[in-house]
């Protein structure tokens, strides 16, 4: 059997997600590929439309609210998206891809290729197809997909699926895929110890504006805060220029597992595959920031199934963070739902659920 996985550049949770897929096959020597789809179809391409999720996320994300809204409004036409006619256009170039490459099945943790390959399927080609949710909601459009099957986040969430038009017999709530090796990775890190550590973690856009937010931290908490800053070096100048000893300002890192494992507790945007991974390693949760639209519903999801602290201002930040830090009997029941809610084999799972049923 050969895999592929593609995704895209529009937020590093759809990548990560991929790369964790790619990570759990060849951990059974099953040979997979993680392939960006706008690569496939020019990299010019694929950097412009990185370039203009980033824009549409600034300015608090107004930009991103309006657009998710309407594809709300739009999914429930019945009418083909636009959306999905863009990349409908991709259909060759991804079919003379795949059969180049000689590839059994086609896994998408991001909706773009996964229209792609529905055309195809559309078409009568004979393509195993796998669809991935790296959010605790359904978005507008992984509707009009056709997998085989859809891989998502937790029982709870499939009656919502099956609300806006995906066949139940394909749902799989395995959970967000997380490699079996994140877990149990050891950290090389040497932290201060001298008092808490306080991971802020902003996504790999670096989307908010954190400036207020961390002066406010470091003014009414002990602690020492580690800000990861993500693609955006316009955010770690500014607030490097925080002239404070307690604070360690990052940009991209591809060791995120070592500072969640070494921190006390974990501020995040509510990204799906973030917060999964803050669960799997069973670590105190602070959502903030969150992207209008689909952020929204994950910080719902994990406030209704006690798996983090939601935060919608600054003081209430600093109150949860400080609640978290002080309060063991909180902390370690957040730990006990992360343990039963969130599925830490999840990776694991679907490989043996494709050696399974795929052929």
């Amino acid at each position: 059997m050969k895999v592929l996985v593609l995704s895209c550049s529009t937020g590093g949770g759809h990548n990560s997600c991929g790369k964790y897929i790619k990570e759990e096959f060849k951990l059974n020597n099953i040979d997979c590929d993680f392939v960006d789809y706008f690569s496939i179809l020019g990299n010019k391409l694929s950097k412009r439309i990185e370039k203009l999720y980033l824009k549409s996320t600034s300015g608090k994300g107004k930009i991103f609210k309006n657009v998710y809204k309407l594809g709300e409004v739009y999914n429930k036409t019945g009418i083909t998206s636009p959306v999905y006619e863009l990349n409908k256009l991709a259909k060759n170039k991804m079919l003379e891809y795949i059969n180049e490459n000689k590839y059994d099945l086609v896994i998408c943790p991001h909706l773009f290729p996964s229209m792609a390959i529905t055309a195809l399927k559309k078409d009568n080609h004979d393509i195993k197809l796998i669809n991935v949710a790296t959010d605790y909601a359904d978005i507008p459009f992984w509707n009009e997909t056709m997998p085989d099957y859809f891989v998502i986040p937790h029982e709870s969430l499939k009656s919502e699926f099956i609300e806006k038009g995906t066949d139940e017999t394909v749902l799989l709530p395995l959970g967000i895929p997380v490699s079996t090796s994140f877990k149990q990775k050891k950290s090389n890190l040497s932290l201060k110890k001298d008092k808490p550590n306080i991971l802020v973690t902003s996504g790999s856009m670096g989307f908010g504006n954190l400036k207020e937010i961390i002066e406010s931290i470091l003014n009414n908490i002990d602690a020492n805060v580690i800000v990861i800053c993500g693609n955006n070096k316009k955010l770690v100048k500014e607030l490097s220029n925080i002239k404070n000893p307690k604070l360690t300002v990052l940009g991209f890192i591809d060791n995120m597992s070592d500072y969640i494992r070494e921190c006390d507790v974990i501020l995040s945007k509510p990204g799906g595959l973030t917060s999964t991974e803050v669960c799997v390693l069973n670590k105190p949760l602070v959502h903030i920031m969150p992207i209008p639209g689909v952020e929204n519903y994950n910080a719902t999801f994990f406030e209704k199934n006690n798996l983090s602290l939601v935060s919608n201002t600054i003081d209430e930040i600093i109150t949860n963070t400080k609640k978290l830090l002080e309060d063991n009997d909180l902390k370690n029941k957040m730990i006990k739902s992360q343990k039963s809610v969130i599925n830490d084999n999840s990776a694991s799972d679907l490989v043996k659920f494709v050696l399974n049923n795929i052929k």
